[in-house]
């Protein structure tokens, strides 16, 4: 209970300082994002991050995953790696993890206790500041070997990016805080290229030409090598299932190769990697081939792994809350689904599984989101739609919600709180329809502690 009220003690500390994930801002100012205050205190910590190797990847949407990746496949060849992520799903401790454990409450309250002198001394610092040096302070005490950091938001000013990477890692843009990063893709691609060192290589995922042409010009003047996906290494699904799917990856100068095995005729001898993904989605096809070409390139800049420890790690990645299916039948689906993009995505992919399948959208959303753009994807797949609220303070009123799902013809109510939510769309299911959670992180967290909290409560009482 002690460390308990230290851990929350702690937590308030951090949340004291200017965090941008509650605060409204509307303008990338350079008095808002900058790297001025976390470089002065990685200085007053003895700039911790110079101290391992860095693979730092960026991106709108599928960096979580290609993290996570990454991280799992040096972990299986043996190197001790750090991993820093954000937001959390439900424990702060979640953004900091070494070899895939997480840091430990008294840890962080013994670490947050430490630096306060130093975070003091530095105006105007923010809560995600604080927790990047937090990591990287963390991150060196363990004496990582290596360690894969995503950024928080966009890349040019973001807090992370002070490492100097052994490979950047580039993934899917679209439109995404269009508020702050800019309201076209050519302005987020300028932010997110920012991560882009002089002299250091580069790997970017398949993206739309407009994306593409601003970081394959950012790579050109900084002298950076570019490796992309699609072009220079292949992929492609090849089958699925709820437990799973598998995919093949080849590099562009094994085409014809690829093309005659195909045929199933190839060369004797040859065939294309063959990849187990335990997340779903043909969008997690794309993130895998973008995680194993940074892990190629990591391989030609020193690093020492095989194939073999690339595809345990990628067998064996966890990352919930990404078409996660907590229930099969009759299926009950989370997913961190919350711009245009990654709606569309999640709809392809409830194609894929359920087809033909009703589904009933438990949505809740943060107020500067498309939410219209989400539901122009989601709702030829919806029957009707249950709107509430997470407790984070960005949460949209769910008769906002409501509202627009009307637009759109659908029936639509409001549950408060997300507990009631969740029942009252399991009762609307029933035994036929699908449950399907999605607009922001914090509802499918949300969603989640409920579920798995309910579960524990039943094998409890069954003793």
């Amino acid at each position: 209970m002690e460390i308990n009220l230290e851990y929350q003690s702690a937590l308030d500390y951090l949340y004291r300082y200017v965090d941008y994930s509650l605060n409204r801002t509307s303008q990338y100012d350079p008095s808002v994002f900058n790297l001025e205050r976390i470089t002065e205190l990685l200085e007053r910590l003895g700039n911790p991050h110079k101290k391992y190797r860095v693979i730092h990847v960026a991106g709108t949407k599928g960096k979580g995953s290609v993290a996570a990746m990454i991280a799992s496949a040096l972990q299986m060849a043996g190197y001790r790696t750090g991993f820093f992520t954000s937001p959390h799903l439900v424990e702060y401790t979640e953004r900091i993890k070494v070899n895939g454990v997480e840091i430990s409450k008294d840890e962080l309250v013994a670490l947050v206790n430490e630096i306060k002198p130093q975070v003091e001394a530095v105006e105007r610092i923010t809560t995600f500041e604080i927790t990047t040096a937090l990591s990287f302070l963390y991150f060196a005490r363990k004496n990582v070997d290596v360690a894969v950091v995503e950024v928080g938001l966009g890349g040019r000013l973001d807090a992370t990016n002070v490492v100097q990477p052994l490979v950047s890692v580039i993934t899917s843009l679209s439109m995404d805080h269009m508020a702050i990063l800019g309201n076209s893709l050519e302005k987020i691609a300028f932010e997110k290229a920012g991560i882009i060192k002089p002299g250091r290589p580069v790997v970017v995922s398949p993206q739309k030409p407009e994306a593409l042409e601003t970081v394959a010009r950012a790579a050109q003047e900084r002298g950076s090598k570019m490796v992309l996906v699609g072009r220079d290494v292949r992929f492609a699904p090849w089958r699925s299932s709820l437990d799973g799917q598998t995919m093949l990856i080849w590099r562009a100068e094994e085409q014809d190769r690829m093309d005659a095995y195909l045929q199933e005729d190839g060369p004797q001898g040859w065939e294309p990697l063959e990849v187990f993904l335990p997340l779903l989605g043909q969008h997690q096809v794309q993130n895998a081939a973008t995680a194993y070409a940074a892990l190629q390139v990591a391989q030609e800049e020193g690093l020492v792994l095989t194939e073999a420890d690339i595809l345990k790690g990628f067998a064996y990645v966890v990352w919930p809350a990404r078409f996660e299916v907590l229930r099969r039948d009759p299926p009950v689906v989370i997913d961190s689904a919350h711009n245009r993009d990654s709606a569309l995505k999640l709809r392809l992919a409830i194609d894929d599984y359920f087809p033909g399948k009703d589904v009933v959208l438990l949505f809740g959303a943060s107020e500067d989101k498309d939410v219209e753009g989400m539901f122009i994807e989601l709702m030829p797949r919806v029957c009707q739609v249950v709107a509430s609220e997470s407790l984070h303070p960005r949460a949209m009123e769910a008769e906002r919600i409501v509202k627009l799902a009307h637009q759109f013809g659908r029936p639509a109510v409001v549950v408060k709180p997300v507990e009631n939510a969740l029942a009252y769309a399991l009762q609307q299911a029933g035994a036929d329809a699908a449950v399907v959670v999605a607009g922001s992180m914090f509802m499918a967290a949300a969603v989640r502690e409920l579920w798995f909290a309910s579960l524990d409560v039943k094998k409890e009482f069954k003793g």
